[in-house]
């Protein structure tokens, strides 16, 4: 979820990156090549073999990269700021609460409860902007998990200031009132002075919180170990960046699956299918979907990788070379940075026949579980998303809930995601929703 961020300092758009970085590579350059994105000397990889290498040497020919802008938005002590043994630490303990087994157990059945609550909500309303709404669905459960975090219970507008982030993270990095960057940093101050409040008020005892254990629970009681190098300032930064992932990647992939489900009548009709199944092997009804359920939705797993390979939601992930290093023929000095572009090989109609079209049966018989070379939707090697079955999860049951118990369509805005050159962020993507009797 994490290599999303990237976008702030490319200022283009998921959808237009491939054809960007297609006429100047495969058509012009050959599949690796030096440009210059924002001033920056850059070897840009829109090769399978060289993106699976950048990505199992990370730490050792290759460190992950970023602008200093942009540690400013993301925080100085961000996991993705953090290297080798410490990095493991970090990712360690948020995988402790986003793991298989923590799905298995327990958030499947809270994303449930959740989904359905948020979908009664859309259908109620009648309209309502797919976007919008899949990020409140996906960061109201985001945060209670990882902070107790009620946003109708609480006076302080967590997801406000987190709108106000996003409005201006895609934006020329100078601070100045009035510009998108800088309500891009009010918007962050202002969220992590919320976090930094419930930290507080769960250090004194005074959180007000139920029985429910959350992630900043777990994460001040790794601060009062001896031996621990965590502090409290690298702990609101975690939970920072995960709401932001969360709220940003997760819901701009449902809203694109919105937008491809409503254009393509046989595959709702298949994902359809698939679910009404479901329902007719419970043995109990109106019971919250099992980890075995979620387990048997091949076609739904199909419809999920289709989404994530289209929509790139990464559109380039940077590493900076921290030795010399040879890549097909070519070396790149120490310094230097590449950018690997996986939205390149998702499109390359080498890799993908009819690459630009949503068809969810090119992964029949496919591993739909896991990456490859040619599939990194959640990156690879150590920089793999922590996250990646959490959003499924929660993805899959969202389009059970859906296509069994509403009926929808999109209204408009559909022309706007309609194909690979289209825009990054799916607002105004209308739809109308109502709960079937």
């Amino acid at each position: 979820m994490t290599a999303v961020i990237v976008k702030n300092i490319l200022s283009l758009t998921s959808f237009s990156l491939f054809p960007f970085f297609s006429s100047l590579g495969n058509f012009r350059y050959g599949p690796i090549f030096r440009t210059s994105i924002v001033g920056q000397p850059i070897v840009v990889s829109t090769d399978a073999d060289v993106n699976y290498r950048v990505f199992q040497q990370e730490g050792n020919a290759f460190q992950i990269w970023y602008t200093e802008s942009l540690f400013q938005i993301i925080g100085k002590q961000s996991v993705v700021a953090h290297h080798g043994g410490f990095h493991k630490y970090l990712k360690s303990l948020t995988f402790k609460f986003v793991s298989p087994e923590a799905l298995r157990e327990k958030l499947i059945y809270e994303m449930d409860e959740s989904t359905q609550e948020s979908l009664r909500s859309w259908s109620k309303l009648g309209k309502l902007d797919g976007k919008d709404g899949t990020a409140e669905l996906v960061f109201k459960y985001a945060a209670k998990k990882m902070l107790g975090y009620e946003e109708s219970k609480d006076q302080q507008k967590l997801r406000d200031s987190y709108k106000a982030f996003m409005d201006g993270l895609i934006s020329f990095p100078l601070n100045i009132p009035g510009t998108p960057f800088h309500a891009c940093l009010q918007g962050r101050k202002k969220a992590m002075k919320v976090i930094h409040d419930i930290f507080e008020k769960k250090r004194s005892g005074n959180d007000g919180a139920t029985n429910d254990y959350d992630f900043a629970d777990h994460l001040l009681e790794q601060i009062k170990k001896e031996d621990t190098f965590l502090n409290e300032e690298i702990a609101r930064d975690l939970v920072f960046l995960f709401l932001f992932a969360a709220h940003e990647t997760t819901s701009t992939a449902l809203t694109v699956a919105l937008r491809y489900l409503d254009g393509h009548p046989r595959v709702m009709a298949e994902l359809k299918r698939e679910h009404e199944n479901i329902l007719k092997m419970r043995e109990t009804e109106g019971s919250a979907i099992s980890w075995k359920e979620y387990k048997s939705m091949t076609f739904t797993h199909m419809v999920i990788n289709e989404t994530l390979r289209l929509a790139n939601i990464t559109p380039g992930i940077l590493r900076k070379v921290v030795k010399e290093v040879e890549v097909k023929g070519y070396t790149i000095p120490a310094g230097w940075t590449v950018m690997v572009c996986p939205s390149s090989v998702h499109l390359d109609p080498n890799v993908y026949k009819n690459p630009h079209e949503f068809n969810p049966w090119r992964w029949e018989g496919k591993e739909l579980h896991a990456g490859s070379k040619n599939f990194m939707a959640f990156a690879g090697g150590t920089r793999l998303c922590v996250g990646a079955d959490y959003a499924k999860v929660q993805m899959s049951i969202f389009l059970h809930y859906l296509v069994t118990k509403y009926t929808w369509r999109v209204t408009n805005g559909a022309e706007r995601i309609r194909t690979p050159t289209g825009i990054r962020f799916p607002k105004g993507l209308n739809i109308e929703i109502s709960e079937n009797k």
